[in-house]
């Protein structure tokens, strides 16, 4: 009968993202050199053997871009949205004192279009395979009328596993212990909608290229994790520098104490032009301040923690006094 509508004319074309299933398949197995799934790609679900482990204790994450997203999108910056989208979710894995094993995402786009989808997978895939993690699966859903078409929604799912010993116990936090930070590499996938507004409000004074230092991918953290486990060291806590900065990220950790931080001055390339207009108690509780990751050890394991990865250093102390105060070097 003439006249029957198509789910294409809808708008959807599921031949073509069949198709895209097998064009990212490369992408895939290259997440698979060292970890394999337990069953063939394309299933419906994916599965894993955690036999290997003698207790294990799975730990989960989820994550996006944030509004920087917006501003990569438009940069057509594609590799890096989705590197940011699997650190976000991966470091937080590695604060458990876990494996980060398997990783899923979730793309909404108005209208299938594959080179930027493959763009976007392959800068996953990029992270997943350095960091030693399998790309499980995914999402890619045509929305039109939902998702406008300069838009692209992105989730990502982090799986990972510990040994129960092995699991980091905040609870062993004590007075005296120290901080040890680690270099971020750009303001990562936080403090965005602040940043946007800065940009909105005072165009023109960050420049293009001191932007682009700014929407650097978020920084993984494995190099950091897997010095501190061959130096022997078990710490105190993990925490992942993200919304909330140094403050609220570690002061979900104490219980009856707090930190006294001091960091030095911030040297990412215009970042002065952007805090001149941020608040600035605000600026601790918004962006890294220069640091992605903290780790907090006993005083003797202090040394080698600050040699297990690049751009380590001391940046505080636990002290009886409840909350963090953090202050930058000179000023």
């Amino acid at each position: 009968m003439a006249g029957k509508l198509t789910y294409q004319q809808a708008g959807v074309d599921t031949r073509r993202a069949a198709a895209l299933v097998g064009d990212i398949r490369g992408h895939v197995a290259r997440t698979q050199k060292n970890r394999k799934l337990l069953g063939a790609f394309g299933l419906f679900a994916a599965g894993y053997d955690l036999s290997a482990y003698r207790e294990p204790v799975i730990v989960t994450g989820c994550d996006g871009v944030g509004t920087k997203l917006e501003l990569l999108l438009e940069r057509d910056l594609l590799e890096t949205a989705g590197k940011d989208l699997v650190a976000m979710s991966v470091n937080d894995i590695l604060t458990t004192g876990g494996d980060p094993l398997m990783f899923l995402d979730y793309i909404g786009i108005a209208a299938l279009d594959e080179a930027r989808i493959t763009r976007l997978i392959g800068g996953m895939a990029d992270y997943l395979e350095e960091c030693n993690c399998i790309l499980a699966g995914g999402e890619t859903a045509e929305m039109p009328g939902i998702v406008p078409e300069d838009v692209i929604e992105l989730s990502g799912f982090c799986i990972g596993c510990s040994e129960k010993a092995d699991l980091i116990d905040p609870t062993t936090i004590a007075v005296g212990d120290v901080l040890v930070g680690y270099a971020s590499d750009s303001l990562h996938a936080n403090g965005w909608s602040l940043a946007r507004r800065v940009l909105r409000d005072f165009p023109g004074e960050i420049s293009e290229e001191e932007l682009s230092a700014m929407l650097k991918p978020t920084r993984l953290y494995h190099d950091v994790v897997a010095g501190i486990k061959a130096a022997g060291i078990k710490p105190r806590a993990m925490s992942h520098i993200t919304g909330g900065g140094l403050p609220e990220n570690l002061e979900r950790l104490f219980r009856g104490c707090g930190a006294d931080l001091e960091i030095p001055k911030w040297d990412l390339p215009g970042i002065d032009k952007l805090l001149a207009h941020v608040d600035g108690d605000d600026r601790f509780n918004t962006f890294n301040m220069g640091f992605g990751w903290v780790a907090i050890v006993a005083p003797e394991d202090a040394d080698a923690a600050v040699k297990a990865g690049p751009g380590g250093m001391v940046i505080g102390t636990m002290v009886e006094t409840e909350g963090v105060r953090v202050k930058v070097r000179g000023e």
